[in-house]
């Protein structure tokens, strides 16, 4: 081997310590500043401001416990309230409720108009045809509108059952014929029209047929 390779090593050996005596060094100091960071945390913790603790109604320190509770209650306070909210619009909507249906019933005059336009709605409930002309019609006919009106002359009243009210039926027919949730009264006047109905509408199909004596 050549003469001069031995003491470049030698060179980088020594350029090599020195490196590793800098490094050293600088560890050093890097380990000094290292430590002193604790130091400035906890100097700064020490001048961080206590957590504030809950405090009871007399001014003094409260317990964890206290805290959970009042929560609890909170919580108590908010679920009262959804109920009380509930229940109020459920209340709100069965008054909703009771006005419709107070707004469903029908006000009926108590006069001719209003027993015919009754009768109706209860022949359409039941099935029974017939119209407003054709009720009018017959009964301005019969009773001239009179639901008292009794016929005491015809074959009928020799017989001992006179004809009788708005659409004079005898009784025998009214018994045969009444609409059941009306009165069982001859010269009621919805009775009396709904019987009548429902006999022409068993004999003619419909009373709006009679025009005559049935």
């Amino acid at each position: 081997m050549p003469s001069f390779t031995l003491p470049r090593i030698t060179r980088i050996t020594r350029t090599h310590k020195i490196a590793v005596a800098v490094l050293a060094a600088a560890g050093a100091t890097s380990g000094l500043a290292m430590t002193s960071a604790p130091d400035t945390a906890q100097a700064a913790s020490a001048h961080a401001p206590a957590a504030v603790k809950p405090v009871d109604a007399k001014g003094q320190p409260g317990k964890a416990d206290d805290a959970k509770t009042g929560r609890a209650v909170t919580a108590s306070v908010a679920g009262h309230t959804k109920v009380a909210d509930v229940a109020e619009q459920h209340s709100t909507q069965q008054a909703a409720s009771r006005s419709a249906e107070r707004t469903d019933v029908k006000n009926y005059s108590n006069n001719l108009d209003g027993w015919i336009r009754q009768s109706l709605d209860i022949m359409k409930a039941k099935g029974i045809p017939g119209s407003y002309e054709g009720l009018h019609r017959n009964i301005m006919r019969e009773s001239a509108g009179n639901p008292n009106a009794v016929n005491g002359w015809d074959v009928n009243a020799v017989n001992g059952t006179p004809s009788k009210g708005l659409l004079q039926v005898i009784q025998p027919t009214f018994d045969s014929y009444h609409v059941s949730g009306t009165p069982k009264k001859l010269t009621d006047p919805i009775a009396n029209i709904t019987a009548a109905a429902n006999y022409a509408a068993d004999k003619y199909g419909s009373i709006d047929n009679v025009n005559s004596a049935y």
